[in-house]
């Protein structure tokens, strides 16, 4: 199953690849006919898209690793890393395009051969589709972080390709000559907005953010399922790359043989890890009645009573 993923994700990467060369050329091509702002911005998306899924290829490679004795929680935030390097690259891009278009709305340039940028435009939409289509097969199945990131990329590329389109034929055909440095500043902003994002959920994964709310309380759910478990509390959970990590403390009666609360947690943690696969689960063990210590607030609180309460 980990094999089958990580050739998932490196297919998709390879796809990316691919598909950003051929746009790079294409799109090289066309600048160079059109002289419009718009079809540079769209270039320099693609070439930073081409040297991001370089990245992606490069963090789901070692993310794909298994733990070893120097990372013993294996290597699932080379995904984050890879997607950091990605937002870098793409916030460079919207500040150079934004430069040049504020320079062609002061008077500096002007487009030509609007034909060829939009038939240039219209075969990148096509290659775009083709390669969106096979990166949500592969997050489906795999949970990528930097395929999700590069999935980000492309998808705002239809957007550019079509404002590239819209900003052409406003330019030459319709005689606004304004359209093409201010679709290069929407195309700009477009790019900013999708680098926040994307930093924001590279950072929550480096930073072992909690699980979503609705995750979380599926996961006490389902440990609630079983019975023998009794105050649930110290629940931590974090993701790194397509592997989440759980652990939580449970009472058990003092009574109970060291044997006989294996076999209960054993038995829990394959039904969790049933529910929620690519999950490593650590539970720790309790004597009913006993209190802990804290050393923050969160260490005594019950989830299966908050669980109660809100229901």
């Amino acid at each position: 199953m980990s094999h089958n993923r990580a050739f998932l994700a490196r297919s998709a990467a390879m796809a990316s690849i691919s598909v950003a060369l051929v746009l790079v050329a294409l799109k090289t091509w066309a600048s160079w006919r059109t002289g419009s702002t718009a079809m540079l911005g769209s270039l320099a998306d693609s070439a930073l898209d081409l040297i991001a899924s370089l990245a992606t290829l490069t963090g789901v490679w070692i993310a794909s690793r298994p733990a070893d004795e120097d990372h013993r929680f294996g290597h699932g935030k080379a995904e984050a890393l890879a997607a950091i390097f990605q937002v870098m690259l793409i916030a460079l891009s919207a500040f150079g395009i934004a430069v040049r278009a504020i320079m062609q709305l002061a008077g500096q340039g002007e487009t030509a051969a609007a034909g060829e940028g939009i038939a240039v435009s219209l075969i990148a939409i096509a290659l775009t589709f083709a390669l969106l289509g096979w990166q949500r097969y592969v997050m489906n199945r795999t949970r990528s972080l930097a395929i999700q990131t590069d999935h980000l990329h492309y998808k705002s590329d239809l957007f550019l390709n079509l404002a590239v389109i819209a900003a052409l034929i406003f330019d030459q055909y319709l005689g606004f000559g304004v359209a093409d440095p201010l679709f290069g500043l929407a195309i700009a902003a477009w790019l900013a907005r999708g680098a926040w994002r994307g930093m924001s959920e590279a950072v929550d994964d480096l930073m072992d953010r909690e699980w979503p709310e609705e995750k979380r309380l599926a996961f006490i759910e389902a440990a609630a399922a079983h019975p023998e478990l009794s105050n649930l509390h110290d629940l931590r959970t974090r993701t790194s790359g397509n592997r989440d990590f759980v652990q939580f403390h449970v009472d058990l009666p003092p009574d109970m043989t060291i044997e006989q609360a294996h076999v209960i947690i054993e038995k829990v943690e394959g039904d969790l890890c049933c529910k929620f696969p690519c999950m490593e689960l650590l539970i720790h063990i309790d004597p009913e009645g006993h209190v802990d210590e804290p050393d923050n607030p969160l260490v005594e609180e019950n989830e299966f009573a908050k669980l109660e309460k809100d229901a």
